[in-house]
């Protein structure tokens, strides 16, 4: 789809689509007889981190290939920036999916490659920029992960977590519009995830993109919700007691297919809900 296309069908379709980075809207789902999603409606604003909570296997990895139009839902639309994506034709998702950036649990990054022809692999296939540009945008990322060091190495030489900072650097290097992580501290010892998740924060306070993220582990969100970049500083913080901030972050929690939360950290906390109780205690 081309940009001149892509404004068009934009600008021609109602506000609210424009206004929000993604729209889930009655969306149901099943594999053969097992139902997976079940009425499925919540929106993603433009500069917003998601956070999905669930036990496993509840459906959350499910919404990320949905909203990349990997899996087309059963009935319901996913609208993704702008564009209603669940009929799309391959073709045409192209164009989409240039504007979102993937984060895999376990990295996925190409064993034959390096570290610096990995993050740049997305910006040669698009034939967009010069060697020069994409040699500069290569280290940009690489400086903000904190790994620009790394530019020579091949993903064996790394440690989990800095394939982890690595597979992130890929996913910011073509500048997209929205990021989807999935579960980005799955596997790694404490120590790791605290640092992922902070670069996390980074990403969300520096950059602003639009963000979807999976996890298992609560205790992520709650680091998103309490923890802010300060630029001055150049790090990680805690919000100080009392101190209204605006993370531009929320939470939505599945449960057997169901939304049954979507809201702030403070009415996450706040609710009455058994299962939410106990989920969160």
């Amino acid at each position: 789809m081309s940009d001149k296309a892509s404004n068009a069908l934009s600008a021609a379709l109602p506000l609210e689509s424009r206004e929000q980075a993604i729209i889930f809207d009655n969306v149901t789902l099943s594999f053969g007889d097992k139902p997976v999603l079940d009425g499925v409606s919540f929106h993603l604003h433009h500069g917003e981190t998601k956070v999905l909570l669930g036990v496993a296997g509840v459906g959350k990895s499910t919404l990320l290939k949905l909203a990349m139009g990997l899996v087309k839902p059963d009935s319901g639309e996913v609208t993704v920036l702008g564009h209603e994506i669940s009929r799309m034709p391959e073709q045409e998702l192209y164009g989409v999916r240039r504007q979102i950036g993937m984060v895999f649990q376990e990295s996925a990054l190409f064993d034959s490659l390096t570290v610096r022809e990995n993050v740049a692999f997305r910006l040669i296939e698009e034939h967009k920029s010069t060697p020069e540009e994409i040699e500069a945008r290569v280290r940009e990322v690489l400086r903000f992960v904190e790994l620009e060091y790394t530019l020579d190495m091949m993903p064996a030489e790394l440690s989990g977590g800095m394939r982890r900072r690595v597979a992130i650097a890929r996913a910011l290097a073509s500048q997209p519009e929205v990021l989807l992580y999935d579960s980005p501290t799955g596997g790694l010892d404490p120590v790791t995830s605290t640092t992922i998740i902070e670069l996390i924060v980074k990403q969300r306070d520096v950059y602003r993109t639009s963000s979807l993220l999976v996890t298992h582990r609560l205790q992520d969100g709650v680091a998103l919700a309490t923890h802010y970049f300060d630029t001055v500083m150049n790090q990680v913080r805690p919000i100080g007691k009392g101190v209204e901030r605006d993370l531009h972050t929320s939470f939505l929690v599945l449960r057997e297919g169901k939304v049954i939360f979507d809201g702030t950290a403070g009415d996450l906390a706040a609710s009455g809900d058994e299962y939410l109780r106990e989920y969160i205690g």
